[in-house]
């Protein structure tokens, strides 16, 4: 009974324009399923990263090959609204510059070609209260810190044999810890961006570091050098690219794998774009951010089922050409459909009257 009602739940999230509640899946069954058994099953469940796993899987063994990436990313589901919690708390967003109050998921997906589905997540809990020093203010942090799970993560991909060539993050989850980790424990290849601001020195200039935006490189050059305090050597190389502004934006890279030239850095890298979409798509079209639930529990179990409703979009696209915007764009004008005809019943009925 539990697996019917997270298919319900998950088509429902994919259906629904709104808000998504246990109300309304209740009126969309005509009440066959009661609101009260919906808000127990988000209240009863503790659906995890494993159970993700378990779902995908036989989905990624008809697909997986060699050339695999695998990705990490962060989000914020946005919660402005919502009471203070574990999970709902202030979290820095890069994207707006600022910090904002919601929920930090972190996520991975496995790509091979132009398939991608999400194969692990973890929700930041900001656990432990700390008194800060400056503002005197009491505040909450992680006891396990994002790049700890960023870790973890990666290791269960392995544990779980999932094949992979690269591991791909941007510059966030470039820490020493992290390369190291991926390097020496792992012995996987990464390719990661770094920020402007770390010292690095060429491979044939022992111990002069210096900032690497000091550094004389060119666009599209690759080059060896060691990062500050890395006992390994990595291969650099920049990119200079456009906004959609027309502004230009630089971009370091760099990769344990020294066989690689500059092109092949960069044409990898590109495929890490795919985890912007998922983020984008479980945000807009699998309701990620539409459940106005308030219980830890529930809101756990909800981000789950928007992440299997994801991916039952990613599935629908194989089997379509159709991407996630089309489907959904063609649910609503099923339902704008529907909606005009009942329309027209209800002023015929008003006429015969």
């Amino acid at each position: 009974m539990q697996n019917n009602l997270l298919d319900l739940y998950s088509d429902y999230l994919i259906s629904q324009n709104k808000y998504a509640t246990s109300t309304g899946l209740s009126l969309l069954l005509d009440g066959h399923i009661s609101h009260d058994k919906i808000t127990r099953f988000l209240n009863s469940n503790n659906f995890d990263s494993l159970d993700l796993w378990k779902y995908v899987k036989p989905e990624i063994s008809k697909y997986e090959e060699t050339g695999g990436v695998l990705i990490l990313d962060d989000m914020i589901e946005e919660k402005p609204y919502t009471d203070e919690n574990e999970i709902v708390a202030w979290h820095f967003s890069h994207a707006k510059g600022r910090c904002v109050k919601g929920i930090n998921i972190l996520s991975c997906l496995i790509r091979y070609e132009d398939k991608a589905l999400p194969i692990a997540y973890e929700i930041i809990h900001k656990d432990r209260y700390f008194s800060d020093v400056k503002t005197r203010k009491t505040k909450r942090q992680a006891s396990i810190t994002k790049n700890e799970m960023f870790r973890n993560i990666v290791k269960q991909a392995v544990i779980n044999r999932v094949k992979f060539e690269y591991i791909l993050a941007d510059n966030w989850f470039g820490a020493k810890a992290n390369m190291e980790f991926i390097h020496y424990d792992l012995k996987h290849k990464f390719i990661f961006g770094i920020k402007s601001n770390r010292l690095v020195c060429e491979i044939n200039k022992k111990g002069q570091y210096q900032k690497l935006n000091s550094l004389k490189l060119k666009d599209g050059e690759a080059v060896q050098v060691f990062l500050n305090l890395m006992p390994f050597p990595v291969k650099l190389t920049k990119k200079i690219f456009k906004n959609e502004d027309g502004s230009t934006g630089t971009l370091f890279l760099v990769t344990n794998d020294l066989t690689i030239d500059a092109d092949r850095i960069y044409e990898v890298y590109q495929k890490r774009w795919r985890i912007e979409e998922f983020h984008k798509s479980v945000k807009q079209n699998a309701s990620l951010s539409k459940s106005p639930t308030k219980v830890i529990c529930s809101q756990k179990n909800h981000i789950f089922a928007s992440i299997i409703a994801f991916c039952k979009l990613e599935f629908l696209k194989w089997k379509t050409n159709l991407n996630h915007f089309a489907l959904k764009y063609k649910l609503i004008i099923a339902a704008n459909q529907k909606a005009f005809q009942e329309l027209q019943k209800l002023k015929n009925q008003d006429l015969c009257a």
